[in-house]
């Protein structure tokens, strides 16, 4: 079974992308999030292209801003929208969708932005993320979380610490909150695969920061105990943000009890892209971080 999450940042704007992507590596299920479009649109553009591969989907959209999605080769039932107790900002937004895919309780998620830590957007951030866990604790035990956490988790998952100081995305307390997530037994998949590695999925758009490799690690595939026994192979879809109109997300992908790809880690720049001194390298923009 292959799960891949990915940001796809206006589903409409990537159908030229996804739909080859589908075909190419053939991912059972998929969790998306900021498709920008409502249920019945999402329908509309990709539902005779979904069915025809085989995917049934479920989606939590609204027009212009957010939106999730799952797709799904291995069953879809129980499908929900949003979270119990949800907060706003200031009503619900489209950020979660889930549904059990194989026996696995699969939760896709576009977690706030945060913007500014003085801002009360941060504040719903952090609200959610509680919702997030909630919703999560109550169960099945096999269970996935996938989706753009907006948080990197520690410092290594960003090019340059320093750059990202007074920024959010890497303050203690969005760390804190995913930690708590985490402490239901979710084990972050790439991360405890390849520990010690470079390895990012979210690169700005400007300043050449893609092919500088400077980047984060905010998209995650969180398993359970259970589901995390079963992984074989965890990665980060690279190719996906190289070429024409892509995304400035790259899927997430990892592999349940066969690797038919092997056993793919992190692809790190060519020797010529050497990493920056820390501190030499401001973002592109201040106050500058992922939707």
């Amino acid at each position: 079974m292959r799960v891949a999450t990915w940001n796809v940042n206006s589903v409409k704007q990537r159908v030229p992308r996804l739909l080859p992507w589908l075909d190419e590596r053939q991912p059972d299920v998929v969790c998306l999030q900021e498709i920008k479009l409502t249920r019945e649109a999402f329908t509309e553009l990709l539902g005779a292209e979904l069915t025809t591969r085989g995917y049934e989907f479920a989606v939590h959209g609204q027009p212009q801003w957010n939106g999730v999605a799952i797709l799904s080769r291995d069953g879809l039932d129980d499908v929900r929208t949003g979270l119990p107790e949800e907060p706003g900002f200031p009503g619900p937004e489209a950020r979660a969708v889930s549904a059990s895919c194989a026996g696995i309780r699969v939760h896709s998620v576009y977690v706030p932005n945060g913007r500014t830590p003085d801002s009360g957007h941060y504040h719903y951030k952090l609200a959610w993320l509680a919702a997030l866990r909630d919703a999560v604790a109550a169960g099945p035990e096999a269970a996935l979380v996938c989706g753009d956490m907006n948080i990197a988790p520690a410092d290594a998952d960003v090019f340059d610490p320093a750059a990202y100081v007074g920024q959010t995305h890497v303050t203690p307390p969005e760390r804190a909150a995913l930690a708590d997530l985490e402490a239901l037994g979710l084990h972050d998949v790439v991360r405890d695969r390849w520990p010690d590695s470079r390895v990012f999925t979210y690169w700005d758009y400007r300043a050449g920061m893609f092919h500088q490799d400077f980047g984060m690690r905010i998209d995650l595939i969180l398993a359970s105990t259970p589901v995390a026994a079963r992984v074989k192979a965890a990665w980060v879809d690279r190719k996906a943000r190289k070429g024409t109109a892509p995304s400035d997300h790259a899927p997430v992908i990892a592999d349940l009890d066969q690797a038919p790809d092997g056993d793919i880690g992190p692809v790190v720049p060519p020797p010529s892209a050497r990493p920056a001194p820390r501190g030499s390298v401001k973002l592109p923009q201040s106050g500058a971080t992922p939707d």
